[in-house]
């Protein structure tokens, strides 16, 4: 599939997303946003692909924002619609991904670049990284699904802080706050992002759905991760991929996972 603003390239069972609007920092407009929509979806119907890394052209920018001159004279209802029809699209699509989905956040990550990482299921940011949520120094908040998914990766109290003073971290703070998982040079960052990818591509693609969303239940008042975790446990147990697994551990053997 051809894409505007996205650049798609497989390696291996990994399949890398580059965000590709580097005069404007990789900024998310509406096309943007239906773009990966489109290469998500795709990715998650592929059996080739197990692993799914995003990251931004260029070296200074991961995702700075969303494009502000495109709702910038919305009203009320305009703007409510704007942050269902995001979430909806592509956040919550990232999130419940059936394929594990790495953020390698590569400079800026801003607003909608932030909600973008945070909604991904590991982030690893090279050291020039600054994060935040500007939202409210423009008369807004974020709508991406940055108030809930910053809170629980943070709490509460440090979430307050980021998004009250529309202030940006480094990738040291970022790291320390339980905000990425690890910090690298940036030179080093696609390297590590495929190590990570690999070791994860070797295991139970089915299991690893499961556990999305097991992991996923945590964070969600309506519903009861625990039994979400034993319902899920229990279906593993009807799969090949169970099978493969515990027979390989008694030939002492690597499994071999098909998907």
């Amino acid at each position: 599939m051809e894409y505007t603003n996205l650049l798609v390239t497989q390696k291996e069972s990994i399949q890398w997303i580059t965000i590709n609007r580097p005069a404007q920092l990789n900024a998310l407009n509406k096309q943007t946003i239906q773009e990966l929509h489109e290469a998500i979806t795709a990715a998650n119907n592929d059996t080739t692909i197990r692993v799914v890394a995003l990251t931004g052209a260029g070296e200074k920018s991961f995702v700075a924002g969303a494009d502000i001159k495109e709702f910038s004279d919305f009203s009320p209802e305009e703007g409510k619609n704007l942050a269902k029809e995001g979430q909806e699209k592509l956040f919550d699509l990232i999130e419940n991904s059936r394929k594990p989905i790495i953020a390698a956040v590569n400079g800026f990550a801003l607003g909608g670049g932030l909600e973008l990482a945070m909604a991904s299921h590991i982030r690893v940011a090279s050291e020039n990284a600054k994060l935040g949520l500007p939202e409210v120094s423009l008369g807004v908040i974020p709508g991406y699904g940055g108030t809930q998914r910053l809170a629980q990766l943070v709490g509460k109290g440090k979430a307050n802080e980021m998004i009250f003073t529309a202030g940006m971290i480094s990738a040291s703070e970022a790291l320390s706050w339980g905000l990425v998982n690890s910090v690298c040079a940036q030179e080093e960052l696609i390297p590590v992002v495929e190590k990570i990818a690999t070791k994860i591509a070797a295991n139970s693609p089915i299991a690893i759905s499961s556990a999305i969303r097991a992991v996923n239940a945590s964070t969600k008042s309506n519903v009861n991760g625990f039994a979400t975790e034993i319902e899920e446990f229990g279906n593993c147990f009807g799969t090949k991929d169970f099978v493969e697994g515990t027979t390989a551990f008694l030939e002492k053997r690597k499994p071999t996972f098909t998907n």
